[in-house]
């Protein structure tokens, strides 16, 4: 028996309370495991010999190309558990796992209460909490600054004419709040319900992530007064809004930092920055993101981005007061937060308290490229940028890097990292304003991209439109990636646009399949294809499968019986409802 492979954690996604009266246990194992079985009971009602007669059979629910995770799902009326798990090998071997390690599967070690795994109670405000209406949503990123111009009044000064010009890192073409607001029909028409918009508070930039005035809506987006009309003529089409905030660091043009440069160490501002040495100096490459010999923290090596001292609290309490602000004054529904990862957890563990406080369905997405357990605990985020997930769809359907059992298996390592309703709280995207457009990505390939959104769009999780994707808008790396939205429809791909509409309608219709329903991930290298199940508790399924190729597989629907709902049917992939 692999006994390395054998693993479990209390507390944790091996064992959290996943609604308010069931358990989920998950034990991860080697191949070589061929069953488990779980016993336990109430800590209070202990009877090793009783639990050990009364073992319950748990069932596979991932399999990477090293693990099995086996789980099971249980109701414990006194809401105490005290458990431990019979591990059977194919090669016949038993051993009994728990709380002190593995054992041979004796009375000595059984009949121990302290041997087993415990979760003392079951506290309801300890269970991670997850809003009902983010599985139901479908997310379209707005890049304000080139989204619509819907007011020239407030351009800013050589504003170029719209789409007239590639973008870059300093040019502006008078997108704003008033431009979002014209196109609200069109939004709702797309079948969106959650608009997600990259930062819109005062800033130099043209992607505003070097705040200056958090409490400010950018003139040149125009005013608070619009932005309360913008929030509630969404709402009143069952959108939600979900503003984008900076809180790792502010823009060198903020008050706070313009005061340390002129006060030096008297400047009150001070310790709010991790500054190493009064006065403040740095050498400036031609590269503005590339400066160097720094005096104090930033993003990155970026000389305009100084980086906040959340360890102090009176930084802490400033912009506590700017997150519960805008939840007060303008009814938003969620915050996207930039490098969250760099940010402390004490302070997020502020900062999820202070919004739910007021909004206890409130979302929380952070900014995380990579596995992220650390913030989805239930006291941080309530979803991460899903990029770790959703960067395999692209390497499997475009860069053909890995094969379907890779794939699969990274998908179930990802989904294995958390607990089953934060899996359907990530974000999910194929691009956004930090990479390049999927269009671009899949070498101007459009049936390849309806193939990867309609993979993505079957995922757990909340799936998420950049802007123009639905249009067939191309662009590489930022800045290229962030070109006005065009409005042209003789230069929209409408056929896309009406294949997204689609999309978005099915993913709307079955969202409670979705967020509840069990994944599975099945494989053929040979063909090559991947077969995705969502089976919901009722027995209803959602099946989708996909050549990694331009394969014709039509022949494996000749199983498809006639009581099926076919929703995608192309000769390289389709999607059906299984009833």
């Amino acid at each position: 028996m692999n006994k390395a492979a054998i693993y479990h954690r209390p507390e944790s996604e091996f064992a959290y309370l996943y609604d308010s009266t069931t358990v989920h246990l998950r034990l991860k194992t080697g191949h070589d495991i061929v069953r488990v079985t779980f016993i336990g009971d109430d800590p209070y009602l202990f009877d090793g010999d009783k639990w050990f007669l009364n073992q319950k059979d748990m069932h596979i629910v991932a399999k990477t190309k090293e693990h099995l995770y086996w789980q099971i799902a249980l109701t414990q009326p006194t809401k105490r558990l005290r458990y431990g798990f019979i591990v059977h090998s194919n090669e016949g071997e038993q051993l009994f796992y728990g709380d002190r390690g593995l054992y041979d599967v004796k009375r000595d070690f059984y009949t121990i209460a302290n041997f087993y795994f415990s979760l003392p109670y079951f506290h309801e405000i300890d269970r991670f909490y997850a809003p009902q209406w983010v599985t139901k949503t479908v997310w379209y990123q707005i890049f304000p600054e080139r989204f619509a111009n819907g007011d020239k009044a407030n351009d800013p000064e050589n504003v170029l004419e719209w789409g007239t010009a590639a973008p870059t890192p300093t040019n502006f073409f008078g997108g704003d709040l008033q431009g979002v607001i014209d196109h609200l029909d069109y939004l709702q028409q797309l079948g969106i319900n959650g608009l997600y918009f990259c930062p819109i508070f005062k800033a130099h930039s043209n992607h505003k992530y070097d705040t200056i005035d958090y409490f400010d809506i950018d003139p040149h987006f125009g005013t608070k007064a619009q932005f309360k009309e913008l929030v509630k003529k969404a709402h009143a089409r069952g959108m939600k809004i979900m503003l984008d905030a900076v809180f790792n660091h502010s823009g060198n043009v903020s008050p706070q930092w313009q005061d340390v440069l002129k006060n030096g160490e008297k400047s009150k501002y001070a310790s709010w920055y991790h500054i190493h040495s009064l006065p403040i100096t740095y050498k400036q490459k031609q590269n503005w993101d590339c400066d160097y010999q720094l005096d104090y923290e930033t993003f990155a090596f970026t000389a305009r981005m100084p980086k906040w001292n959340t360890a102090n609290q009176e930084v802490v309490d400033y912009l506590l007061s700017i997150a519960t602000y805008w939840i007060k004054e303008f009814d938003i529904d969620a915050w996207r937060l930039d490098v969250a990862n760099e940010v402390d957890h004490h302070f997020w563990r502020q900062f999820h308290d202070a919004c739910t406080s007021i909004k206890k369905d409130f979302y929380i997405v952070g900014e995380v490229w990579h596995s992220a357990q650390p913030w989805l605990q239930g006291d941080e985020f309530t979803g991460v940028m899903n990029y770790a997930y959703c960067e395999n769809i692209l390497q499997f359907f475009i860069d053909k890097t890995i094969d379907a059992n890779t794939l699969s298996s990274a998908l179930y390592h990802q989904l294995m990292l958390y607990r089953q309703q934060v899996n359907a709280m990530n974000l999910n995207m194929l691009d956004s304003h930090d990479t390049a457009r999927v269009l671009t990505q899949a070498h101007g390939n459009k049936a390849l991209v309806k193939k990867m959104l309609t993979f993505m769009f079957i995922q757990p999780g909340t799936p998420c439109i950049y802007y123009g994707t639905e249009i067939g808008m191309s662009g590489g790396a930022d800045p290229l990636n962030r070109a006005c939205m065009i409005w042209n429809q003789s230069a929209q791909d409408l056929e896309m646009q009406t294949f997204v509409q689609q999309l978005i309608a099915i993913r709307r219709k079955y969202a409670s399949l979705f967020a509840d329903g069990q994944f599975s991930f099945a494989v053929d290298n040979h063909l090559p294809l991947i077969k995705v199940t969502i089976k919901a508790h009722n027995n209803e399924e959602i099946i989708g499968v996909f050549s990694q190729n331009n394969d014709n597989i039509h022949h494996l629907c000749h199983n498809i019986a006639d009581s099926d709902v076919l929703l995608v049917n192309e000769c390289d992939y389709f999607v059906y409802v299984k009833k």
